[in-house]
């Protein structure tokens, strides 16, 4: 059973993430669904205690469902664990760390290592949705789940 403590930290990290992704926030009613008309839509489908450890630390394993609509994309951003993606629907270009930037289809698989800048994140189709799920592993005492990357000052 879950804990008021727990259920508010679990709130505040998903608060976070929702925040990060959609480069803003409107929550809709149940609270753990975020997006609006220049974001993706991050909705939790499951937050699980894991056995596992990351840095010698108790870890839990959050999964999320990211819906971009035709032509969205989402802010530059890291994640305090590694992540693990599958397109489940429609295109998606990405970029994590000095890699290329790559072009999904459904079907495709993605990795982005623990802290590493995730910089691109969008569905390039001006006509059909693009569909994410996404398993983060993070430590259970993480603040934040997805840190916005600060924006790059002028010379």
């Amino acid at each position: 059973m879950n804990t008021p403590n727990k259920q508010l930290r679990f709130t505040s990290l998903i608060f976070t993430f929702l925040l990060a992704c959609s480069g803003g926030f409107s929550f809709a009613q149940t609270g753990h669904e975020s997006g609006h008309g220049n974001g993706p839509v991050v909705k939790v489908l499951s937050a699980v205690d894991a056995t596992e450890k990351l840095e010698g630390q108790a870890t839990t394993a959050t999964t999320f469902e990211v819906t971009f609509a035709p032509g969205v994309g989402g802010t530059p951003h890291r994640h305090p664990g590694p992540i693990f993606g599958y397109v489940a629907e429609g295109e998606f270009e990405f970029q994590a760390g000095d890699g290329p930037i790559q072009r999904l289809k459904a079907g495709d698989t993605f990795y982005e290592s623990t802290m590493v800048l995730h910089a691109v994140s969008r569905n390039p189709s001006d006509k059909t949705q693009t569909r994410v799920i996404a398993v983060l592993l993070h430590r259970r005492d993480a603040k934040q789940l997805v840190i916005p990357e600060p924006p790059k000052q002028a010379k």
